[in-house]
């Protein structure tokens, strides 16, 4: 059973930056972050692959976010910058152990964590 806990939300205004967190609990074979913004359906922000270090992002990221993980491949964090209105939303991260699926499809992470709120005023 891997555990992930989120860390990092709150309220930040048009414009700022917010740094998100999740820690795992074991070895996965990629991460990702999901979001679901208020009366929307989860939707795909962005993946990670621990082997090589290589990132994958939803369109609408249009270079204002970057995943990373730390060496000890025990947290992968989620910078966000340029936050709007619309980043508004529940960020969720995810674990996959088994590598099958797209990356951007949720079907494809076994493990959520709890979420974590971000909220953008104007």
């Amino acid at each position: 059973q891997v555990q992930l806990v989120e860390s990092g939300g709150g309220l930040v205004q048009t414009g700022g930056s917010l740094k998100l967190s999740c820690s795992v609990s074991a070895r996965t074979i990629r991460m990702a972050w999901f979001r679901q913004p208020p009366g929307k359906e989860r939707e795909f922000v962005g993946a990670f692959y621990w082997y090589f270090r290589s990132t994958y992002y939803a369109d609408f990221v249009k270079g204002r976010f970057s995943i990373s993980g730390d060496d000890a491949e025990t947290t992968v964090y989620l910078q966000m910058n340029s936050l709007n209105s619309e980043d508004t939303a529940v960020y969720y991260c995810a674990a996959d152990v088994d590598y099958r699926g797209r990356y951007d499809e949720a079907g494809a992470y076994e493990y959520w964590g709890q979420g974590t709120q971000v909220t953008v005023s104007s």
